[in-house]
Parts: structure tokens; sequence; C-alpha cells
């Protein structure tokens, strides 16, 4: 993959947070317009970029094989860098009662708002459809492991599994039995679809614009004593463990660039939702977001000029 083609994308994904950062003073941003944003992308743009990918994807036995390798790779990799991130927490964090969220951060990335768009425009049908399936790893990652890391009785009730049944993964079940069965939807819906899978991205980047806007300069002082533990596991350590594991085994070449990108994708942009559902610190959340995303706009060229 040419790193042209990546800085461009990294530009084109600041110029979108510059524009969503500007605007975010014309509006009063609160719960309700927290929960728009939210919806519109979770609910509407992401589920079309997956049906859309898979639409125009030729979907047969081998591809259906790595589509089942991605999801469970993508499992292995997150609880790879939520263990990671709890080994440096209990190391250089002791005393800290943040251990729970600082592990999550470092695992779970923007493999939905940003790694899906982003494989989208660099790799392809292929790339959305094969880091869709990456994002669902980690969504299914999420509402399992993290929830019961989060949960202070630690238990797992049908209420976890209940969130565990969205919109997305919805698209994704869908879209690869409507492939499986060869079933030709309507150009109609297909052209749909590709216009509305087009808003994820700029939505995305205005809402993660809008986030850096919120911030407050004394949160940002009081976590940045325990943000760098998932900056460093998230943009740095993971992608380079994953580039080691794709050199050990050989796959194909779109996976390899679909692991490879979004392996490096910032913390999850959903974790101060998922903090404050469960009563963790969803500040410290929202400051490790968007302080590993706007970092993550040098280190992933960066990163991916180093493994290349």
């Amino acid at each position: 993959m040419e790193i042209s083609l990546i800085i461009q994308s990294i530009i084109i994904i600041s110029i979108l947070i510059a524009i969503g950062a500007f605007f975010s003073k014309t509006f009063s941003y609160n719960e309700h317009t927290r929960k728009m944003f939210i919806s519109l992308i979770v609910n509407v743009a992401m589920p079309c970029i997956i049906l859309s990918s898979i639409f125009q994807v030729d979907l047969n036995r081998e591809t259906f094989k790595l589509i089942a390798f991605v999801f469970l790779i993508s499992i292995f990799i997150n609880l790879l860098g939520i263990g990671l991130g709890w080994g440096l927490a209990n190391i250089f964090k002791k005393n800290s009662k943040k251990k729970r969220e600082l592990a999550i951060l470092s695992g779970l990335g923007n493999t939905g708002f940003i790694g899906i768009p982003l494989c989208a425009a660099l790799i392809g049908p292929k790339g959305a459809l094969f880091a869709a399936i990456f994002d669902a790893g980690v969504d299914f990652t999420i509402w399992t492991v993290g929830v019961f890391i989060l949960q202070k009785k630690g238990s797992f009730t049908f209420q976890t599994l209940k969130a565990m049944v969205n919109i997305p993964t919805a698209a994704i079940v869908v879209g690869i039995v409507v492939a499986f069965f060869n079933i030709k939807p309507p150009h109609l819906l297909i052209q749909v679809t590709e216009q509305l899978a087009g808003m994820a991205a700029p939505l995305a980047m205005f809402y993660i614009g809008v986030l850096i806007m919120t911030l407050k300069r004394a949160k940002v002082r009081e976590s940045s004593q325990q943000v760098w533990i998932p900056i460093l596991v998230k943009l740095i350590i993971m992608p380079l463990v994953v580039a080691l594991l794709i050199h050990i085994f050989s796959v194909e070449k779109e996976i390899t660039q679909t692991l490879l990108i979004q392996s490096m994708m910032p913390s999850l942009t959903l974790a101060t939702i998922l903090f404050s559902k469960y009563s963790a610190d969803e500040e410290l959340g929202t400051v490790t977001t968007v302080l590993s995303t706007i970092i993550s706009l040098s280190t992933i060229p960066i990163m991916f000029y180093f493994i290349n």
C-alpha cells in the first residue's frame, strides 16, 4: 500500500475533524446532540458501509473462511491489547483506581468510526468488509470481556447478551446471509446504501472534532498522568505486534492490510458511553479517545512507513 495514500487519507481526516471542531461553536452540544451523532453513525452510516461492501464483493466458501479468521484474530488482538494495558497499569500505576478503564482503552480501538471508512478508502470493498468483520470482533469483546471487567460484581447477564445485538452486527449477519444464498438486492437498494455509506467518515470525524472542543484543560492535565499507557499500547505496541504476527502467519494481502490498519486505530470512541453506563470514569474515556485520535494522525503514517 502506498504511503502517499495513507498520508492523503490522514490529511482528509484531519480536515474533517477541524471542520467539526470549528462548527461545534454554532450549536449546543448536549446529551441530545451526542445521541443524534452516535445514532446516525452507528445505526445508519455504519450498517450501510457494511451492506454496501458485501453487495460489491463476491462471497464464496474461501471468503467465508477468511471472514471467520478475521473475526477470531480480531478477538485475539483485542484481548492481547487489554492484557498489555492491564499489565502496564499494574506495573506503573499500582495505586490507580482506573486500571480497568486503562486496560479497555489499550485493547479496544476505533475500528468502526475511523477504521471501516479508512479501509474502504484505501483497500476497497473487500477491505471494508474485512474491516467490518474486525469491528464485529471488537463489539463482541466490548460486550463480553469489556463489560465483565467494568462490572464490579463481575457477572455476565442477559442484559450483556442483549447489548451485543445491535444494528451494525445485524447488518453483517443479514449481508452474509444474503450473499450466502446469492440473493441479488434491487439496484435502488444498492444505490441507497452506497449514498448513506458515504456519511460515515464525515459524521464520525465531525463528532470527534466536537468532542475535542468539549475537553477541559484541567481534566486533560489530570488524565495525562495515565493516558500514556493506552496511547502507547494502542498506537505503537499493538501495530508492531500485529505486524510480527502477520509476518509469521502469511495471509491474504487484503487481510494483511486490514489487520494493520485496524491495529493502528486510536482508542474506542464509544468508551465514554460504555464507561458512563457502568459508572466508570467517562471523562478519562473522552480524554484518551481525543488525544489518541489526534496523535494517531501522526503515528499511522509513521508506523506504516516503519513496518513497510
